[in-house]
This record gives C-alpha cells, sequence and structure tokens, in this order.
C-alpha cells in the first residue's frame, strides 16, 4: 500500500512506477471524509484510475477500481509531516491513518519516507498516535525498534 503524495510530501511517483512494472499489487487509499476513514483500492493504471479527492489529493476511483480488504496488506508507505528517531509520526490532524493502523487485524510493515529535516527530536504525541516501524530519510534509516 502506498499513498500519492501532493505538496512539500516525499515524492511517491516513481516509488509507484517501479511497483508496477516489477507486477507488484498497488494499493492506495481512498479516503471517506464522512466515515473518516480510508478505503483501500487496487490501482493497475493510475493515469486512468485517479481522480482528485479530498484537499485536491489523488485517490482511487471507486467506480474503477476493485476494493482490498486490509488483511492483504503487507507493507503500508506512510505518510506524515514529522517523524521522531524513535519512529513516533505527525500526521495532517484527520487521524485517519493513526485509526485505519489502529484497526488493523494484523501489523504489516509500516514505513515512512520522508526528509531528514522532517525528524525531530520529540513530537507532542498521544496515546491515539500511531507510529511506524521505519523512516527512511536520504542519509539515514531509522527503526522503532533499535
Amino acid at each position: 500500500m502506498a499513498y500519492v503524495s501532493f505538496g512539500g510530501e516525499f515524492e511517491t511517483a516513481g516509488f509507484i512506477a517501479d511497483l508496477l512494472a516489477r507486477g507488484k499489487k498497488l494499493v492506495l487509499p481512498r479516503v471517506e471524509r464522512g466515515s473518516r476513514a480510508l478505503r483501500l483500492f487496487a490501482v493497475t493504471n493510475p493515469e486512468q484510475q485517479l481522480e482528485a479527492g479530498v484537499w485536491g489529493i489523488l485517490q482511487p476511483r471507486a467506480d474503477l477500481c476493485q476494493e482490498v480488504p486490509s488483511p492483504e496488506i503487507a507493507f503500508v508507505l506512510v505518510p506524515g509531516v514529522a517523524f521522531t528517531a524513535r519512529c513516533e509520526r505527525l500526521g495532517y490532524g484527520g487521524g485517519f491513518y493513526d485509526r485505519f493502523i489502529r484497526g488493523l487485524t494484523h501489523r504489516p510493515a509500516l514505513v515512512a519516507a520522508a526528509f531528514s529535516l522532517q525528524i525531530l527530536p520529540a513530537l507532542p504525541v498521544s496515546e491515539s498516535d500511531q507510529s511506524v516501524d521505519c523512516v527512511v530519510v536520504e542519509n539515514a534509516e531509522y527503526r522503532r525498534n533499535g
């Protein structure tokens, strides 16, 4: 599972293109604003199967993509505003990924790709905030368990 980047986020277009070129199953989230949830969809052709969603972020068209149950997900590329070396994560404030991760019946690999300037000494985290397993930046990799 990945996400389509926007704004100043780590650019995911190359990652997505590489997954598809290697024949991997690409799953992207669709934000359901009313239920404040993420629905997961398999995407085979991003140029044809994506549309602008909440906040203008490209997301799968539910009418053109097959929904994927979360137990099929083995890897999640997780977005974030900031992280710590302990892999704590600060999201954009909607709690979509925190709720998604808490609701998983199994824990896939949770990895964030970020820029080194996004690694901070501490973040204002609460019990509901979900950490990732690994944060990869330009010149380093941080793992939650050391």
